[in-house]
């Protein structure tokens, strides 16, 4: 989702205490606050995709699976993730997690930029982070980056399986990209189609 500036230089608790009553989502980046804009069918589509394969795969696992309105606090700043996976946190507050295991962020034309640089770099910063997940919508490419390989990515296309190694769950991209309306899905189907 695109971020448009909103406001600067507000405190934590004001921020936290104005996200409960705030009908649009707002993220606080060093001090200013950011309002997120709205997300296309296909963000959402690969949002749902993604959680669905995380709830079914950790139905009877401690680790727990959200899908866009549980905020990640690293130092001072607050994001909403698309998704994340949270495995240890008893820092007793419902709307935000500063351990989460997984993040991934579905990528846009707005958001990229700052997903790939300013996200990365303070996500990396996280101890508990394992996985942190890059999906582009506009083509098919799922960029992984995992703390046990040194944070160096690792992509991943039609016909791949991808595999997050800390909660052991293995995906088709296919299964994450279905319903998906982009140029590679369409070539993908076509040639499904073509061989029956």
């Amino acid at each position: 989702m695109a971020l448009k500036q909103a406001s600067h230089n507000i405190s934590e608790a004001d921020y936290l205490a104005g996200e409960i009553i705030s009908d649009v989502k707002h993220e606080l980046i060093d001090g200013e606050v950011y309002a997120m804009a709205g997300a296309s069918r296909n963000h959402q589509r690969l949002v749902g995709n993604f959680f669905t394969a995380l709830s079914q795969h950790l139905i009877v696992h401690p680790c727990e699976p959200f899908a866009s309105e549980i905020k990640v606090k690293v130092d001072h700043c607050f994001f909403y993730p698309d998704v994340l996976v949270v495995c240890d946190d008893d820092n007793g507050n419902e709307y935000y997690t500063d351990k989460p295991t997984i993040i991934v962020e579905v990528l846009s034309k707005a958001t990229r930029r700052t997903d790939k640089t300013i996200k990365l770099h303070a996500y990396k910063a996280l101890p508990s982070l394992q996985e942190y997940v890059l999906i582009e919508q506009d083509h098919v490419e799922i960029v992984v980056y995992r703390r046990a390989a040194n944070w160096n990515s690792e992509h991943y296309f039609l016909g791949d399986s991808l595999t997050l190694e800390s909660i052991g769950l293995s995906v088709s991209v296919a299964d994450l990209y279905q319903r998906v309306n982009n140029e590679d899905m369409q070539e993908y189907l076509q040639q499904l189609q073509q061989a029956l």
